[in-house]
């Protein structure tokens, strides 16, 4: 049975109703009329499905979490929130790592996911303990005053760093999983593969709207127990809807050659090594180097075309890199420009767990109360733009909260409620959502599609990685402002006041930093060549 996801030894012929590269559950060749697909994507979407509803119903409120039982100040409860979030969206690289080189994605996948209960069911434990506090800890308005024990501490940040773990395996290879059941090379399946991304997010998004508005309703109004142990529960439901699809996937075929990470070092390694080599040399191999070189490299990062050269250290190793090794290397390398101008946004998105909930903390919160014809680089370029604007209304909607508490006498009241209706958050967060709806989707599929075939999961990890890299820094100038702002007794930026703070600088700066990693994005996408050739 080929079910780790990878399955060693060479690729079967391509038969008329075979995959090439795939084999199904028995490890026998994928047949295309009776494995992959939609019939398979279903399986993997609802898991996808459950798995977001969970983890966004834990990291949607855990700022309240961290404000109210912990009773950690709001600037030490987005930092840790920040740093969790990042943690989570880094560890994707390892995860994937792990999947493409050893185990497979589907093996990873099932590991993740029994990690990913055992982290949610001791996260219930931790709210159980807090729930078995003393009860003048609990009546007292200043949890402060009532720390929680460190043990409930210790176990919280446990389970939820164990939750990070296997999202780092889960994530990325969920996702480059259900796209795999897709055949790139077949023209109709290669348009179904696109329509997968579109409808996983669309899915997903709304699982998550639910998810967020059910659980922290039932967190803020019920009890955390209850607020925790649904994610639980969703999650199991996630697991087992990824193990009834089994026999229906198709799964890689792993390669015999070198692992694809260290061929891709190698190429890197090789070109520094003959960094000051002159190709006509002695040295190199006038077939294998000049010939390669002028009419099978592609025009971009020239320099490590010398990784071809062959030398006395390629020798050693065995032989000089291939033209397919150094174009593998080629193709990784012209991702990180795009990567790196993503981080802005995701600093803006960072705040939508965070201060956004804070804001919302502070309002009237009843309900009742009346008072893709595009590119993947440009639909990316539409949501950082529309992220941009959602920020500035997010400056500009807290420039009016501040102003109605002032005029009502509420600036020394942290704990009143403002008479200003939740509802002007709608706006915000609508554009958030058009923003992933735009950002998300493009980068999944750019990082997916673009990194040669045996590093997806890798390039689905890159597209996270950006969130996590940006909740760093999200943290970091956070930090750096508290600590320009914050000093002598003054009201900083973050004051746990909100009324006192100034989220709304915070918020003006975000929009600027946004607009200026706006221009550089626009400046590297328009020259970004597209890989269509499907590196293997």
């Amino acid at each position: 049975m080929a079910a780790n996801g990878m399955v060693d030894g060479p690729e079967s012929p391509l038969l008329e109703d075979t995959v090439a590269g795939a084999v199904d559950y028995r490890g026998l060749p994928a047949k295309r009329s009776t494995s992959g697909g939609w019939s398979s994507s279903y399986f993997i979407i609802g898991t996808e499905v459950a798995e977001r509803s969970a983890y966004f119903g834990i990291e949607a409120n855990l700022v309240n979490y961290f404000t109210g039982p912990l009773g950690q100040s709001t600037a030490m409860a987005a930092k840790n929130v920040n740093t969790w979030f990042g943690i989570t969206t880094l560890l994707p690289l390892v995860g994937a790592f792990v999947a493409d080189s050893y185990m497979g994605r589907y093996r990873t996948i099932l590991i993740a996911s029994l990690l990913y209960i055992l982290g949610l069911g001791l996260l219930t434990m931790s709210a159980v303990l807090s729930s078995q506090n003393p009860s003048e800890c609990q009546s007292t308005q200043k949890i402060m005053s009532c720390p929680p024990p460190q043990f409930q501490v210790i176990l919280l940040f446990l389970s939820l760093y164990l939750v990070a773990l296997a999202e780092g395996g889960h994530k990325p290879c969920t996702q480059a999983f259900g796209a795999d059941q897709f055949d790139g090379r077949d023209s109709e399946e290669r348009k179904a593969k696109s329509s997968y991304f579109n409808w996983l997010n669309f899915c997903a998004g709304i699982s998550l709207s639910v998810s967020m508005l059910t659980l922290s309703y039932i967190q803020d109004q019920l009890n955390w127990v209850l607020g925790f142990g649904i994610p639980c529960i969703l999650m199991v439901v996630a697991l087992l809807l990824f193990l009834l699809g089994t026999n229906t996937y198709r799964y890689s075929v792993k390669r015999e050659d070198k692992n694809q990470f260290v061929r891709i070092s190698k190429v890197f390694v090789e070109a520094a090594r003959n960094w000051k080599l002159n190709p006509s040399s002695e040295k190199a191999n006038e077939e294998g180097a000049q010939g390669t070189l002028s009419h099978q490299c592609s025009p971009e990062f020239k320099f490590l075309n010398k990784a071809l050269l062959e030398t006395k250290f390629s020798a050693e190793d065995g032989k000089a890199c291939s033209v397919n090794e150094v174009e593998e290397a080629k193709a990784v390398l012209r991702l990180f420009p795009i990567w790196s101008t993503c981080l802005i946004y995701a600093m803006v998105l960072a705040q939508s767990s965070t201060f956004f909930t804070e804001q919302g903390m502070t309002m009237d919160r009843s309900i009742g109360r009346k008072p893709s014809g595009i590119t993947m680089l440009q639909r990316i370029g539409i949501g950082m733009f529309l992220s941009a604007i959602s920020i500035a209304i997010a400056a500009l909607v807290e420039m009016k909260r501040l102003k109605i508490a002032q005029e009502h006498g509420l600036v020394d009241m942290p704990n009143a409620t403002v008479p200003m209706g939740v509802w002007w958050l709608v706006p915000q967060y609508v554009l958030f959502g058009l923003c992933n709806v735009f950002t998300t989707i493009g980068l999944q599929e750019f990082f997916y599609d673009q990194v040669p075939n045996e590093l997806r999961s890798i390039g689905v990890s890159l597209y996270l990685s950006i969130i996590g890299v940006g909740s760093f820094l999200s943290s970091f100038l956070i930090y750096l402002i508290e600590k320009a702002t914050g000093g002598d007794g003054q009201d900083g930026w973050f004051n746990d006041n909100l009324n006192k703070a100034h989220l709304d600088y915070f918020y003006w700066l975000l929009s600027g930093l946004n607009a200026v990693g706006l221009a550089m994005y626009m400046h590297f996408a328009k020259s970004y060549i597209y890989n269509r050739r499907g590196v293997p």
